[in-house]
């Protein structure tokens, strides 16, 4: 909050008194107390909540005579943050805003400090348009600071000769600052982009650095061929792997503090052709709260996992491909169930997210300790409930069997393409057919799509979009105003359209630099099977995966594509989207 004068505190009182925004007695008593504590009267009124911060800091402008800017949604281009530089912005709490002829209008939180905007004014070698702006708005801003990775370019200063030879002392070269430099720099330019993956890949020429971004993988930089020793062996040393290995996979993890987030890392490393590709997954600990509503399931499909959870014995399993958010689930099903009555014990590899109150697990094959060898362990610790990170093997699959035959519940994971396809799965790794008919209770089939960011328009759907909604989930919407309560609150959506309209409206992002081709953050899109007698039947019969598909259908399952366009009608996400991620079936 900016630094008053008596003056303009006097001012500020009296503005705020004749505007009807503060009583007069509540701004005596403030003033008093200020004066009993020795607390600036502003931090008073903000912290106990009698006025706004916002709306003060357009009070201290106005009697100050200095204009004012709103920043809690503004989106600022890369190009005009570039001309302040990240930590002169974070000490004056000062950022830019745009070019006005030859000034720079900057919007600060002390405007009135003229020695900070004359030292600013000589840093940029412009003259500066001032505004005033609340601590909250400057700070939004300065977390769109993208990392600048042309600093990046700074490592490939060391020079070709360097790499030249193998015999070189390498910890001396993977220590050179430089090269932590940029480590550093790209790792927090992955986390402030909310990047799941790096992709650190070596070309013949080049070395190639993409990340993955809302599940879709885009190039961020190229740099030169002579860093990848140096990088790759920096990343090696802080994953405590072999240096000198360079012929076989290696697999590590280590942790990073970016400003206040606590990330783990993930870290695969594997030879190619042109070097060794290294693959990072960041695992961001802060802001998953592991609720099913907000992570997209609604309707049948909720009722329906929550009815499978509450059962004493049998087997929960979720599938999909990899960064579907499988994990994810298991994690929030847990959460769900948890309390002290129960004893739950989980097998992972590696524990992606620290739960109280779970037994957790981490494998470890260098020493023996297997998915299938845990899973033995853990059935002599009395548990009530079993997670198994994946059922990579027919070893653990029927360990994961025989556990919910005697009185267990069991949450796993498997790779298929549909919640179907996961009975054919567990038939090929050699399970009898009666026995999953017996042990699994609910099966749930997932992807993950983009979200249409908040900055969106809305539109009428074109013939074919509409034609693809229609013959998609025509037969789910309501056929008549008096249904659309009825069937919004079966599916777990709020107001569905109803069925036959000409068109729809949807709505898609702004493409902006915060939220490129108008997505930002990612959704859920499920389907959920319960294990009826009739399905049961068809396992007993090997059916496969497409009978099993069908006669779910017909008892009511919502397939991943009719979910998909039930939240793009719902302004969740995009058609496009969800045909990208979900088949035809």
């Amino acid at each position: 909050m900016a630094l008053m004068t008596d003056d303009i505190q006097q001012k500020l009182i009296t503005l705020l008194k004749e505007e009807g925004l503060v009583s007069t007695e509540v701004i005596d008593k403030a003033v008093e107390e200020a004066a009993k504590t020795s607390q600036p009267l502003l931090t008073i009124l903000t912290e106990q909540a009698i006025i706004d911060a916002e709306l003060m800091t357009h009070a201290i402008a106005q009697v100050s005579g200095v204009p004012y800017v709103n920043l809690t949604n503004t989106i600022v281009d890369q190009s005009i943050l570039s001309l302040l530089p990240s930590d002169i912005a974070e000490r004056f709490m000062a950022v830019p805003l745009a070019e006005v002829q030859n000034r720079l209008a900057v919007a600060m939180i002390d405007a009135n400090n003229v020695q900070a905007v004359d030292y600013l004014a000589n840093r940029i070698q412009r003259p500066l348009k001032v505004f005033m702006a609340s601590e909250a708005g400057v700070r939004h801003l300065l977390d769109q600071y993208k990392t600048d990775l042309s600093s990046v370019g700074a490592a490939a200063a060391v020079t070709q000769e360097e790499f030249k030879s193998e015999s070189g002392d390498i910890k001396t070269i993977v220590q050179d600052s430089p090269i932590s430099r940029a480590l550093s720099t790209i790792l927090e330019y992955a986390v402030k982009s909310r990047a799941s993956d790096i992709h650190v890949e070596p070309l013949e020429k080049a070395l190639k650095i993409r990340c993955r971004i809302d599940g879709v993988l885009r190039e961020v930089m190229q740099l030169p061929k002579s860093i990848e020793p140096a990088l790759v062996s920096r990343i090696k040393i802080l994953s405590n792997l072999k240096i000198d290995e360079h012929r076989v996979p290696q697999d590590g993890q280590f942790a990073v503090k970016v400003g206040d987030k606590e990330v783990d890392l993930r870290i695969a490393i594997s030879p190619v052709v042109w070097g060794e590709q290294v693959v990072i997954r960041l695992l961001d600990k802060t802001g998953n709260t592991f609720d099913l509503e907000q992570m997209g399931y609604a309707g049948r499909g909720l009722r329906m996992i929550r009815k499978g959870v509450k059962r004493p014995n049998g087997m929960v399993l979720t599938s999909g491909p990899t960064g579907s958010g499988k994990s994810t689930s298991l994690y929030a099903l847990i959460k769900e169930i948890k309390d002290d009555t129960v004893n739950i014990v989980t097998l992972e590899d590696p524990v992606e997210y620290k739960m109280d109150g779970v037994n957790q697990i981490q494998v470890n094959s260098e020493v023996g300790l297997t998915f299938a060898s845990g899973l033995r362990s853990i059935l002599r610790q009395d548990p009530d409930i079993v997670m198994v990170g994946e059922m990579r093997d027919a070893e653990t699959a029927n360990l994961g069997v025989q556990a919910a035959l005697t009185g267990h519940l069991v949450f796993s994971t498997l790779h298929t393409n549909s919640a179907a396809g996961v009975l054919p799965r567990l038939l090929d790794m050699d399970i009898e057919p009666f026995l999953i008919a017996s042990t699994v209770n609910t099966i749930i089939g997932q992807r993950l799509v983009r979200r249409v960011a908040a900055k969106r328009d809305a539109y009428w759907s074109s013939p074919l979009e509409t034609k693809s909604i229609l013959e998609t989930v025509g037969h789910l919407l309501p056929k008549t105003k008096e249904e659309v309560a009825q069937i919004s609150a079966d599916l777990g959506y709020k107001d569905l359209p109803l069925a036959g309209q000409t068109a729809y409206t949807l709505v898609k992002g702004r493409d902006t630099p915060a939220t490129p081709r108008g997505y930002s953050g990612r959704a859920g899109l499920y389907e959920v099977m319960d294990v009826t007698e009739e399905i049961q039947q068809l396992i007993v019969s090997r059916a496969t995966s497409a009978e099993i598909q069908r006669k779910a259908v017909e008892q009511g399952m919502i397939t991943m594509r009719q979910d998909g366009y039930l939240k793009a009608l719902q302004g969740i996400t995009t058609l496009e989207e969800v045909n990208r991620v979900t088949s035809d079936t």
